[in-house]
């Protein structure tokens, strides 16, 4: 979905192990029914638009393209020139530190008027493993909205300085500061009911404009999530190729990586939650992506932590996402905001199916749970009739056993390598084709479910829809249970036995059928008893289904004649 930068070599993906597992599976299923005699590379550098140069600042370059402010910002440009030219600006500073804060339905945002930046922004209607509501920013190292320096400024360092606060509604906030040469301002506005907002920021010294930097450092996101540094990325998207491109903090750790040009959007994430700007059409962006490394807590071992800077123009004005990736709150934000949700290889599969699961929650079962439960019954539903060709595939295999054993006697003496053990296999595909059967029917059904299966862990994975969801004794299906004994995989175990020992084996063997009866299904369950309760709950469902529907099968489907056959003896 998105570029992946240069970086250290990443783990398989878990779409990648469960590939493999299902793999490893199905040759285990094919070679004891039929052939037993008796189953992160170094990522690609990012595309930027300009190669990484020294650290200093973007203004001094001259590599840096001329920017194209909007009308408005052009206009206040040329406001402020006159304005400078006309009187010098009075000293605006406070006399001391404090503190204020914009509460809205989905906000609780903490702003310090030193360096008028953001020390806290907490989503309101989201909490964490520990039942807190979600934090966004670490303020170890600044902040949000803390102004970026390459190197030391040269003259007033806007971080430290203390500025004057102004709150004209309960919903906005305006800080303001100037020691008479340089002046800086800052606002924010915030949608009182959304997760949308617009910020501007304006700096200039004796009359003229300074183009800077804005940064959001230590990390974002969800600190109390499974290795939550792994998935924090940088993120932007470049609406001239339709093309999301990520970045880590390791891919920062020898420099921050400058990006120019003209974003949709561009800003932080991780699994769930995003903090993204969406500039003005038409105008030019500087974006970096930086590298921090300290510790989680007070003495642990130092962690890296990625960030971000924005801005690049004297006056740096833009709207602002930050909050869940909800696919309905996402597109009625922007669409181009849905590509942060990354469905994996089966999106095609993976999409469509939350767009069900979500469907049926909303106007049917308000449950995610059981639209699991109900989607799972549709789906095996539909592949029915496969179901049923499997069935009477592995009823013909288990029928032919008598003549496939006189076969594999004729050349049970010889080795694998005699020319003439080749005669033994065209024989075993002339009885196959004799009676109508495909060796690899049995795989069928597994193959099958191998695009759901995945389709079903990326939805669980991704979907914030199902973050915190119960079913049930079930506290959250996109974890596992929390009981001392998850009663999903146990349930998923005892179904699978029962399953096979309803199923027609294909051969009389009792070490295979033992095989066969107690192997797979504890693979199965040994597989699942870390997984997502959701993903447990979609095979334990699958299950039941299929025992359903071989308890019919077996009771009125015919059955085919046992096949006599004498084994002859070799000469």
């Amino acid at each position: 979905m998105a570029d992946d930068p240069k970086g250290t070599k990443k783990e398989l993906s878990m779409e990648m192990r469960l590939l493999l597992a299902f793999g490893l599976m199905g040759i285990v299923l094919f070679a004891t029914q039929y052939l037993m005699p008796k189953t992160p590379v170094k990522p690609a550098t990012p595309p930027v638009e300009q190669a990484q140069q020294s650290a200093k600042p973007p203004a001094a370059s001259p590599a840096t393209p001329t920017p194209k402010p909007a009308a408005a910002n052009a206009a206040a440009t040329a406001s402020g020139k006159k304005n400078a030219e006309a009187a010098p600006v009075a000293a605006v500073a406070a006399q001391a530190e404090e503190t204020r804060i914009i509460d809205t339905s989905v906000y609780r945002i903490l702003f310090t008027n030193k360096g008028a930046s953001i020390r806290s922004w907490v989503l309101k209607n989201y909490k964490d493993i520990n039942g807190k509501q979600i934090e966004l920013i670490d303020p170890r190292k600044g902040g949000a909205f803390s102004y970026y320096y390459y190197t030391p400024p040269t003259g007033t360092n806007l971080n430290d300085v203390l500025f004057t606060v102004k709150q004209a509604t309960p919903s906005s906030i305006e800080f303001e500061y100037s020691d008479g040469a340089t002046t800086a301002r800052k606002s924010f506005e915030f949608d009182a009911k959304s997760y949308r907002s617009i910020y501007s920021s304006e700096v200039s010294k004796d009359g003229k404009p300074v183009q800077h930097q804005l940064a959001w450092r230590g990390g974002f996101g969800d600190r109390t999530f499974h290795n939550a540094l792994d998935v924090q990325h940088s993120v932007y998207y470049l609406a001239a190729k339709s093309k999301l491109v990520t970045a880590t903090a390791s891919d920062a750790a020898k420099g921050a990586i400058p990006t120019e040009g003209e974003f949709h959007f561009g800003g932080m994430e991780d699994t769930y939650f995003a903090g993204v700007l969406l500039p003005e059409p038409g105008s030019s962006v500087s974006f970096y992506t930086i590298h921090d490394k300290f510790p989680l807590a007070e003495g642990g071992e130092e962690k890296e932590h990625v960030g971000i800077a924005f801005g690049g123009q004297g006056i740096n004005r833009s709207a602002l996402f930050v909050g869940p990736k909800d696919t309905d709150i996402l597109r009625s934000t922007d669409r181009k905001l849905e590509t942060m949700i990354d469905w994996g290889w089966f999106e095609i599969m993976a999409k469509p199916l939350f767009l069900a699961l979500n469907w049926v929650n909303d106007k049917i079962t308000h449950n995610w749970g059981w639209a699991i439960i109900l989607a799972t019954v549709v789906i095996n539903i539909l592949l029915l009739p496969l179901r049923f060709s499997q069935i009477k595939s592995s009823q013909k295999m288990a029928a032919i056993q008598p003549e496939m054993q006189a076969i594999q006697g004729k050349y049970k003496d010889l080795s694998a390598r005699d020319p003439k053990k080749q005669k033994q296999n065209e024989e075993l595909m002339e009885l196959y084709k004799k009676h109508g059967i495909n060796p690899m029917g049995g795989c069928v059904p597994l193959l099958l479910q191998m695009p759901f299966f995945i389709a079903f862990f990326k939805v669980l994975s991704v979907a914030i829809e199902l973050r915190g969801a119960n079913w049930m004794w079930v506290q959250d299906l996109s974890q596992p249970e929390t009981i001392p004994i998850r009663l999903l995989p146990v349930g998923m175990l005892v179904t699978q036995v029962l399953m096979q020992k309803m199923t027609p084996v294909a051969s009389p063997d009792p070490s295979q059928q033992k095989l066969m009866m107690i192997m797979m299904p504890v693979m199965m369950t040994v597989m699942f008893y870390g997984a997502s309760s959701g993903l447990v709950l979609y095979w334990l469902t699958g299950n039941v289904v299929g025992i359903v529907q071989q308890y019919f099968f077996n009771k009125y489907g015919s059955k085919p004649t046992l096949a006599q056959a004498s084994i002859s003896k070799k000469k």
